[in-house]
Protein backbone atom coordinates (compact mmCIF):
# COMPACT_ATOMS: atom_id res chain seq x y z
CA UNK A 1 0.00 0.00 0.00
CA UNK A 2 1.36 3.59 -0.45
CA UNK A 3 2.38 6.69 1.56
CA UNK A 4 -0.88 7.28 2.68
CA UNK A 5 -1.39 11.04 2.70
CA UNK A 6 -2.59 13.29 -0.20
CA UNK A 7 -2.47 16.61 -1.39
CA UNK A 8 -5.65 17.75 0.34
CA UNK A 9 -3.70 16.63 4.05
CA UNK A 10 -0.65 18.79 2.29
CA UNK A 11 -3.08 22.10 1.63
CA UNK A 12 -4.41 21.71 5.55
CA UNK A 13 -0.37 21.41 6.51
CA UNK A 14 0.31 24.35 4.81
CA UNK A 15 -2.65 26.44 5.76
CA UNK A 16 -2.16 25.47 9.68
CA UNK A 17 1.71 26.62 9.38
CA UNK A 18 0.94 29.80 7.27
CA UNK A 19 -1.13 30.94 10.58
CA UNK A 20 1.47 29.72 12.67
CA UNK A 21 4.21 31.73 11.53
CA UNK A 22 2.08 34.70 11.01
CA UNK A 23 0.93 34.16 14.88
CA UNK A 24 -2.84 33.71 13.99
CA UNK A 25 -3.54 30.11 14.79
CA UNK A 26 -5.07 29.53 18.11
CA UNK A 27 -3.50 25.77 18.99
CA UNK A 28 -0.47 24.41 19.50
CA UNK A 29 0.93 22.49 16.30
CA UNK A 30 1.25 18.73 17.66
CA UNK A 31 2.31 16.18 14.84
CA UNK A 32 2.19 12.74 15.64
CA UNK A 33 3.09 9.55 13.90
CA UNK A 34 2.23 6.28 14.78
CA UNK A 35 3.29 2.73 13.51
CA UNK A 36 1.94 -0.35 12.74
CA UNK A 37 -0.25 0.40 9.24
CA UNK A 38 0.08 -2.27 6.55
CA UNK A 39 2.40 -1.38 3.92
CA UNK A 40 1.00 -4.40 1.52
CA UNK A 41 4.73 -5.54 0.34
CA UNK A 42 7.74 -7.22 1.63
CA UNK A 43 10.53 -4.61 3.24
CA UNK A 44 13.20 -4.36 0.57
CA UNK A 45 16.67 -5.47 1.19
CA UNK A 46 18.54 -1.95 1.17
CA UNK A 47 19.13 -0.98 4.51
CA UNK A 48 17.64 2.11 6.25
CA UNK A 49 19.34 5.47 5.31
CA UNK A 50 21.03 6.51 9.03
CA UNK A 51 24.72 7.42 10.64
CA UNK A 52 25.39 3.65 10.92
CA UNK A 53 24.76 3.15 6.92
CA UNK A 54 25.47 6.56 5.52
CA UNK A 55 29.04 5.49 4.28
CA UNK A 56 27.86 2.78 1.86
CA UNK A 57 28.02 4.32 -1.77
CA UNK A 58 27.40 0.99 -3.25
CA UNK A 59 23.75 0.98 -2.63
CA UNK A 60 22.07 2.79 -5.18
CA UNK A 61 19.90 5.76 -4.10
CA UNK A 62 16.76 4.26 -5.50
CA UNK A 63 17.36 1.39 -3.54
CA UNK A 64 17.71 3.95 -0.31
CA UNK A 65 14.07 6.21 -1.20
CA UNK A 66 12.69 2.54 -1.77
CA UNK A 67 13.52 1.58 1.98
CA UNK A 68 12.55 4.70 3.16
CA UNK A 69 9.02 4.61 1.24
CA UNK A 70 8.11 1.26 2.75
CA UNK A 71 9.05 3.10 6.49
CA UNK A 72 6.76 5.49 5.47
CA UNK A 73 3.91 3.17 4.23
CA UNK A 74 3.84 1.51 7.80
CA UNK A 75 2.82 5.00 9.81
CA UNK A 76 -0.55 6.82 10.10
CA UNK A 77 0.01 10.85 10.11
CA UNK A 78 -1.99 12.03 12.95
CA UNK A 79 -2.28 15.53 14.01
CA UNK A 80 -0.25 18.08 11.98
CA UNK A 81 2.07 15.01 11.09
CA UNK A 82 3.21 14.80 7.42
CA UNK A 83 5.64 12.27 5.39
CA UNK A 84 8.71 13.89 6.51
CA UNK A 85 12.68 12.21 6.29
CA UNK A 86 15.20 13.79 8.13
CA UNK A 87 18.26 13.62 6.21
CA UNK A 88 20.44 14.55 9.14
CA UNK A 89 21.77 10.78 8.98
CA UNK A 90 25.15 12.18 7.62
CA UNK A 91 25.29 13.46 10.81
CA UNK A 92 25.49 17.31 12.21
CA UNK A 93 27.61 19.47 10.65
CA UNK A 94 27.90 17.83 6.81
CA UNK A 95 29.01 21.02 5.91
CA UNK A 96 32.45 20.18 6.80
CA UNK A 97 32.85 16.98 5.40
CA UNK A 98 31.69 18.88 1.79
CA UNK A 99 34.76 21.16 2.82
CA UNK A 100 37.09 18.80 3.35
CA UNK A 101 36.69 17.09 6.57
CA UNK A 102 36.93 13.14 6.99
CA UNK A 103 33.57 11.90 7.91
CA UNK A 104 33.95 8.61 11.03
CA UNK A 105 30.98 6.78 11.83
CA UNK A 106 32.70 3.60 12.98
CA UNK A 107 31.00 4.11 16.39
CA UNK A 108 27.50 3.60 14.24
CA UNK A 109 27.45 8.07 15.07
CA UNK A 110 29.01 10.51 12.55
CA UNK A 111 32.01 12.31 13.63
CA UNK A 112 34.08 14.77 12.25
CA UNK A 113 37.91 15.09 12.12
CA UNK A 114 39.99 17.46 10.21
CA UNK A 115 42.03 15.37 7.61
CA UNK A 116 45.44 18.05 8.40
CA UNK A 117 45.77 20.05 11.67
CA UNK A 118 46.40 23.39 9.72
CA UNK A 119 47.25 26.88 11.39
CA UNK A 120 44.49 28.95 11.41
CA UNK A 121 45.71 31.75 8.93
CA UNK A 122 46.47 28.47 5.97
CA UNK A 123 42.23 27.84 6.47
CA UNK A 124 40.51 28.44 4.00
CA UNK A 125 36.63 27.83 3.45
CA UNK A 126 34.79 27.19 -0.40
CA UNK A 127 32.13 25.67 -1.93
CA UNK A 128 33.07 22.31 -3.77
CA UNK A 129 30.73 21.45 -6.00
CA UNK A 130 32.56 18.20 -6.86
CA UNK A 131 32.65 17.00 -2.93
CA UNK A 132 32.28 13.35 -2.86
CA UNK A 133 29.33 13.51 0.04
CA UNK A 134 28.26 16.64 -1.51
CA UNK A 135 27.50 14.80 -4.73
CA UNK A 136 25.94 11.64 -3.00
CA UNK A 137 23.63 13.79 -1.16
CA UNK A 138 22.18 15.72 -4.10
CA UNK A 139 22.20 11.71 -6.13
CA UNK A 140 19.56 10.77 -2.66
CA UNK A 141 17.60 14.11 -3.06
CA UNK A 142 17.50 13.78 -7.09
CA UNK A 143 16.08 10.20 -6.45
CA UNK A 144 13.62 10.74 -3.99
CA UNK A 145 12.15 13.80 -6.16
CA UNK A 146 11.92 11.17 -8.85
CA UNK A 147 9.87 8.59 -6.79
CA UNK A 148 7.73 10.68 -4.59
CA UNK A 149 6.99 13.76 -6.85
CA UNK A 150 6.18 16.10 -4.12
CA UNK A 151 4.23 13.05 -1.95
CA UNK A 152 7.13 12.99 1.13
CA UNK A 153 9.42 16.35 2.44
CA UNK A 154 13.18 15.19 2.58
CA UNK A 155 14.57 17.71 4.85
CA UNK A 156 17.31 19.52 4.65
CA UNK A 157 20.57 17.65 5.53
CA UNK A 158 21.78 18.90 8.97
CA UNK A 159 24.64 21.53 7.49
CA UNK A 160 25.61 22.69 11.26
CA UNK A 161 26.02 25.70 12.90
CA UNK A 162 28.97 28.25 11.74
CA UNK A 163 31.06 28.05 14.21
CA UNK A 164 30.42 24.63 14.97
CA UNK A 165 31.86 23.71 11.54
CA UNK A 166 34.83 26.02 12.15
CA UNK A 167 34.96 23.99 15.42
CA UNK A 168 35.56 20.72 13.31
CA UNK A 169 39.13 22.25 11.88
CA UNK A 170 40.25 24.27 14.99
CA UNK A 171 39.05 21.13 17.42
CA UNK A 172 39.87 20.78 20.91
CA UNK A 173 40.77 24.02 23.36
CA UNK A 174 42.12 25.78 19.78
CA UNK A 175 39.31 27.92 18.92
CA UNK A 176 38.47 29.65 22.54
CA UNK A 177 42.16 30.62 21.93
CA UNK A 178 41.99 31.50 18.41
CA UNK A 179 38.94 33.88 19.85
CA UNK A 180 41.72 35.44 21.80
CA UNK A 181 44.89 35.21 19.97
CA UNK A 182 43.41 35.75 16.15
CA UNK A 183 40.23 37.27 16.43
CA UNK A 184 40.42 38.24 12.74
CA UNK A 185 41.17 35.06 11.33
CA UNK A 186 38.09 33.35 13.45
CA UNK A 187 35.91 36.52 11.66
CA UNK A 188 37.36 35.78 8.53
CA UNK A 189 36.71 32.06 8.76
CA UNK A 190 33.01 32.86 9.92
CA UNK A 191 31.72 34.39 6.72
CA UNK A 192 33.96 32.15 4.61
CA UNK A 193 32.00 29.71 5.95
CA UNK A 194 28.81 31.90 6.18
CA UNK A 195 29.44 32.26 2.18
CA UNK A 196 30.00 28.12 1.72
CA UNK A 197 27.21 27.39 4.05
CA UNK A 198 24.01 29.15 2.10
CA UNK A 199 25.28 28.41 -1.51
CA UNK A 200 25.41 24.73 -0.76
CA UNK A 201 21.60 24.92 1.21
CA UNK A 202 20.42 27.15 -2.11
CA UNK A 203 22.01 24.19 -4.17
CA UNK A 204 20.33 21.75 -2.56
CA UNK A 205 17.32 23.74 -2.69
CA UNK A 206 17.36 23.73 -6.00
CA UNK A 207 17.27 20.09 -6.28
CA UNK A 208 13.74 19.71 -4.32
CA UNK A 209 12.07 22.75 -5.45
CA UNK A 210 10.41 21.68 -8.87
CA UNK A 211 8.60 18.54 -6.63
CA UNK A 212 9.07 19.29 -2.88
CA UNK A 213 5.97 20.01 -1.03
CA UNK A 214 7.69 22.06 1.14
CA UNK A 215 10.90 22.61 3.34
CA UNK A 216 12.01 21.31 6.89
CA UNK A 217 15.22 20.44 8.44
CA UNK A 218 15.95 17.87 11.25
CA UNK A 219 13.60 19.89 13.51
CA UNK A 220 10.85 18.19 11.17
CA UNK A 221 8.98 22.43 11.60
CA UNK A 222 7.68 22.75 8.27
CA UNK A 223 8.78 26.02 6.01
CA UNK A 224 6.79 26.52 2.81
CA UNK A 225 9.75 28.50 1.61
CA UNK A 226 13.28 27.64 2.65
CA UNK A 227 14.16 28.27 6.26
CA UNK A 228 16.32 26.54 8.77
CA UNK A 229 16.87 25.81 12.78
CA UNK A 230 20.28 27.80 12.96
CA UNK A 231 22.36 27.08 15.97
CA UNK A 232 25.81 27.60 17.77
CA UNK A 233 26.29 25.05 20.07
CA UNK A 234 30.15 25.90 20.49
CA UNK A 235 28.86 29.10 22.09
CA UNK A 236 27.81 27.81 25.34
CA UNK A 237 32.08 28.06 26.07
CA UNK A 238 31.82 31.42 25.44
CA UNK A 239 30.34 34.81 26.95
CA UNK A 240 28.03 37.43 26.44
CA UNK A 241 30.48 40.04 25.00
CA UNK A 242 32.21 37.09 22.20
CA UNK A 243 29.12 35.76 21.43
CA UNK A 244 27.63 39.19 20.10
CA UNK A 245 31.52 39.92 18.29
CA UNK A 246 31.81 36.20 16.83
CA UNK A 247 28.11 34.67 16.87
CA UNK A 248 25.59 37.31 16.64
CA UNK A 249 26.71 38.82 13.60
CA UNK A 250 26.75 35.98 10.84
CA UNK A 251 23.45 34.49 12.87
CA UNK A 252 21.40 37.50 12.00
CA UNK A 253 22.94 37.95 8.48
CA UNK A 254 21.40 34.40 8.09
CA UNK A 255 17.85 34.51 9.26
CA UNK A 256 17.53 37.39 6.83
CA UNK A 257 18.57 35.65 4.33
CA UNK A 258 16.07 32.94 5.28
CA UNK A 259 12.21 33.06 4.80
CA UNK A 260 11.80 31.22 8.16
CA UNK A 261 14.61 30.49 10.65
CA UNK A 262 14.90 28.99 14.51
CA UNK A 263 17.75 28.72 17.20
CA UNK A 264 18.19 25.49 18.33
CA UNK A 265 19.26 26.38 21.92
CA UNK A 266 20.93 23.90 23.52
CA UNK A 267 21.68 23.17 27.06
CA UNK A 268 21.73 26.08 30.29
CA UNK A 269 25.11 27.09 28.81
CA UNK A 270 23.09 29.16 26.13
CA UNK A 271 20.96 30.48 28.65
CA UNK A 272 23.50 33.75 28.60
CA UNK A 273 22.98 34.38 24.85
CA UNK A 274 18.95 34.21 25.09
CA UNK A 275 18.71 38.22 25.05
CA UNK A 276 20.86 38.44 22.47
CA UNK A 277 19.43 36.27 20.28
CA UNK A 278 16.21 37.74 20.87
CA UNK A 279 16.93 40.90 19.71
CA UNK A 280 17.58 39.57 16.21
CA UNK A 281 14.07 41.06 15.00
CA UNK A 282 14.14 38.16 11.62
CA UNK A 283 14.84 35.16 13.96
CA UNK A 284 10.87 33.25 14.27
CA UNK A 285 11.29 31.62 16.89
CA UNK A 286 13.85 29.32 19.71
CA UNK A 287 13.99 25.82 20.23
CA UNK A 288 14.99 25.19 23.79
CA UNK A 289 16.89 21.99 24.76
CA UNK A 290 17.41 21.80 28.39
CA UNK A 291 20.18 18.94 28.13
CA UNK A 292 20.63 16.05 29.18
CA UNK A 293 20.36 15.93 33.25
CA UNK A 294 18.35 18.70 33.44
CA UNK A 295 14.73 19.30 34.21
CA UNK A 296 12.47 18.11 31.55
CA UNK A 297 11.02 21.24 28.71
CA UNK A 298 7.98 21.61 31.94
CA UNK A 299 10.63 23.14 34.14
CA UNK A 300 11.11 26.62 32.47
CA UNK A 301 8.93 29.31 33.16
CA UNK A 302 11.14 31.56 32.45
CA UNK A 303 12.73 30.66 29.68
CA UNK A 304 9.50 30.19 27.41
CA UNK A 305 7.87 33.26 28.77
CA UNK A 306 10.78 35.23 27.97
CA UNK A 307 11.03 33.59 24.35
CA UNK A 308 6.94 34.89 24.34
CA UNK A 309 7.89 38.31 25.42
CA UNK A 310 10.36 38.85 22.74
CA UNK A 311 7.35 38.31 20.05
CA UNK A 312 8.90 34.36 18.90
CA UNK A 313 7.51 31.35 18.52
CA UNK A 314 8.86 28.26 20.05
CA UNK A 315 9.36 24.37 19.95
CA UNK A 316 9.23 22.46 22.56
CA UNK A 317 9.94 18.38 23.54
CA UNK A 318 7.76 16.44 25.27
CA UNK A 319 4.45 14.78 25.49
CA UNK A 320 1.05 16.22 26.50
CA UNK A 321 1.42 17.10 30.41
CA UNK A 322 4.63 18.65 28.98
CA UNK A 323 2.60 20.49 26.55
CA UNK A 324 -0.15 21.50 28.97
CA UNK A 325 2.52 22.50 31.61
CA UNK A 326 4.06 25.08 29.04
CA UNK A 327 0.87 26.62 27.82
CA UNK A 328 -0.15 27.46 31.45
CA UNK A 329 3.15 29.28 31.32
CA UNK A 330 3.13 30.86 28.46
CA UNK A 331 -0.88 31.64 27.90
CA UNK A 332 -0.23 31.36 23.85
CA UNK A 333 -0.84 27.84 22.82
CA UNK A 334 -0.56 29.34 19.57
CA UNK A 335 2.77 30.39 20.33
CA UNK A 336 4.01 26.41 20.61
CA UNK A 337 5.54 23.54 18.43
CA UNK A 338 5.58 20.22 20.34
CA UNK A 339 7.63 17.99 19.33
CA UNK A 340 6.37 14.47 21.11
CA UNK A 341 9.09 11.82 19.47
CA UNK A 342 11.94 10.87 17.07
CA UNK A 343 10.57 7.44 16.10
CA UNK A 344 7.10 6.36 15.56
CA UNK A 345 4.50 5.55 18.18
CA UNK A 346 3.02 2.44 19.57
CA UNK A 347 -0.60 2.28 21.46
CA UNK A 348 -4.16 3.10 20.68
CA UNK A 349 -4.94 5.38 17.78
CA UNK A 350 -8.23 6.31 19.26
CA UNK A 351 -6.65 7.30 22.36
CA UNK A 352 -4.37 9.90 20.41
CA UNK A 353 -6.94 11.26 18.56
CA UNK A 354 -8.66 12.05 21.93
CA UNK A 355 -6.19 13.81 23.12
CA UNK A 356 -5.94 15.84 19.87
CA UNK A 357 -9.17 16.84 19.65
CA UNK A 358 -8.41 18.15 23.46
CA UNK A 359 -6.73 21.00 21.85
CA UNK A 360 -8.76 21.68 19.21
CA UNK A 361 -6.96 19.05 16.12
CA UNK A 362 -9.02 16.70 14.29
Amino acid sequence: MPIHFDIDQWQKVKETYRLWWAHQLDRPIIPLTLSGRDPGRDRPCAPLLSQTTCHDFSIPAEDLIDCIDYELSRLVFLGDAFPFFSMDVFGPGLIAAFMGARLDNSTGLVWFFPSEDLPIDQIHFRYDPDNLWFRRIKEIYEAGMRHWQGQVLMSMTDLGGNLDILSTFRHGEKLPVDLYEYPDEVKRLTWEVHEAWHRYFEEINAIIAPHTPGYSDWSSLFYEQPGYMLQSDFTFMIGPKMFDEFAEPELAASTRRLAHSFYHLDGIGQLAHLDSILKIETLNGVQWVPGAGKPDCAHWPEVYQKIHAAGKLMQIFGEFDILDAVIEQVGDPGAIHCHFHWEPLTGDESEYRRQLARYGIE
